[in-house]
């Protein structure tokens, strides 16, 4: 994961922002893809991968390409649903918030172009193949199954409660870990449940439909409700379950 905040030097482990890159080519999501990026990642990222459309999952897009407008020898290539790609065009890349870079070229050619999915239509991406499914957010939303052919991962992006993800989940075998959302503490449940959002409780309930062991990474935890998220979670006391750690590579 991408940091998206940082303490002086150092990534602080309150994020604002999410973006997750695998084997430094591809990345899913873009909120701090821009601000975060390693020299290799703006040589390397051409494929941006989107759960959907809110501010801290894009924010970073339109200043990554903009950065890059001038060098790049191929677009950049964001993969979305329709609803979320017309968001963008619309919101976004519209000439009053920033250019609309899908109509825009350089020396080279195009600098953006997209490609939709269709709720369970698998697609590749690199050496990485996609299996979208629907998941309940405030807007639509996507989680992935994302496999290398070896390593298998499940990305739960924004959610509350679900059932086709875990569907998903539990029909694969040989599943590597899963990162799984919890973006409020208890206390604030009402607005957990008004946003579509997990808090350690409802997120307990839905580990029980979860028919596979493997780590579970806990993501977009709220950067104001931080250290009160985390404790709740330690108390839950599970024991595949973990937080991820801003600005680590993980080998799965």
């Amino acid at each position: 994961m991408l940091p998206s905040t940082f303490d002086t030097d150092t990534a602080s482990l309150r994020q604002h922002l999410t973006c997750f890159v695998i084997d430094d080519v591809v990345a899913i999501d873009a909120g701090s893809l821009a601000m975060a990026a390693s020299a290799l990642h703006l040589r390397q990222i051409r494929d941006v991968v989107l759960t959907h459309a809110h501010l801290d999952h894009i924010a970073g897009l339109p200043l990554f390409i903009d950065d890059l407008f001038s060098t790049l020898s191929e677009p950049v290539t964001i993969y979305s649903t329709e609803s979320v790609m017309q968001t963008l065009e619309r919101d976004i890349f519209n000439w009053s918030v920033y250019p609309r870079f899908s109509e825009l070229s350089n020396a080279n050619g195009p600098v953006l172009k997209y490609r939709t999915f269709g709720e369970a239509e698998k697609f590749s991406v690199k050496h990485l193949t996609f299996q979208p499914v629907a998941v309940n957010h405030k807007v639509p939303s996507t989680g992935f199954l994302v496999s290398d052919g070896g390593t298998t991962i499940g990305l739960s992006g924004d959610t509350a409660e679900m059932d086709g993800f875990w569907n998903l989940i539990n029909s694969t075998e040989d599943l590597s870990a899963i990162l799984l959302e919890c973006a409020f503490p208890d206390e604030l449940e009402d607005l957990a449940r008004v946003s579509h959002h997990l808090t350690p409780r409802r997120m307990k309930l839905e580990l029980e439909k979860c028919e596979r062991r493997c780590p579970i990474y806990v993501v977009n935890l709220k950067p104001m409700f931080r250290e009160s998220i985390v404790r709740q979670l330690v108390e839950l006391n599970e024991a595949d379950l973990t937080v991820l750690q801003v600005g680590r590579v993980y080998d799965l």
